[in-house]
């Protein structure tokens, strides 16, 4: 079974600003279907791998410091990354503490097997040999691949309200065209908090088969 996923709002993301311009790459997918009038797109991600803390309740921003030590060193990787243009080396480079890996949106929590996760995309250079393996060893590497679903993009804040009234339009439009949702409503947030919230981009993702 897919990993449920929960992407975090108002976490920092890397190099964000108040005006929602960043430099950090994002999880690419292919398009399958839009709906611009309502900002609904299906997508398919054909592969992430993802860096996972576990997130016990109330612990936000401490899953999220241990993720962001990760990419900032705190790790046994064989490749040097900048943190603004990815270049991947040789796989069999020598092994080495402090590899930096430059940060990719969004970032997500959410619940595997019963606990909940905050969640790191790894770059689309990394696969799951060659991700360098966590010094925390509470920290965990896995893949999602075919991943596809619906994703409804809307600004503000990732408030409750807001949340569920996308949700709602979400889940209405999957019934009209005919689509059968297999997940939970993933809340997605790909700016930090203090980027203006008009100027936001958020998401809600449902995975559809």
């Amino acid at each position: 079974m897919k990993v449920l996923l929960l992407l975090a709002g108002c976490v920092a993301l890397t190099g964000c600003s108040v005006f929602g311009q960043n430099n950090v790459e994002s999880a690419p997918y292919t398009l399958v279907k839009a709906d611009q009038a309502l900002k609904i797109e299906v997508r398919n991600y054909a592969s992430m791998v993802l860096v996972s803390a576990e997130m016990p309740e109330g612990s936000r921003n401490t899953a999220f410091r241990k993720l962001f030590r990760y990419i900032s060193g705190e790790n046994y990787g064989a490749t040097e990354i900048s943190m603004t243009a990815p270049v991947l080396m040789a796989g069999n480079a020598e092994v080495k503490p402090g590899t930096e890996i430059s940060m990719t949106a969004p970032v997500f929590m959410g619940m595997q097997g019963g606990k909940s996760q905050m969640s790191f995309v790894m770059p689309k250079e990394f696969t799951l040999q060659n991700t360098p393996k966590p010094k925390d060893p509470t920290l965990q590497i896995s893949e999602l691949r075919n991943y596809q679903v619906a994703a409804i993009q809307f600004s503000g804040t990732l408030s409750a309200g807001n949340v569920a009234e996308h949700t709602q339009i979400l889940q209405d439009w999957l019934k009209t065209q005919g689509y059968v949702a297999i997940g939970a409503p993933l809340e997605a947030g790909y700016n930090g908090p203090m980027t203006l919230p008009m100027l936001r981009r958020n998401e809600i993702l449902i995975e559809i088969q």
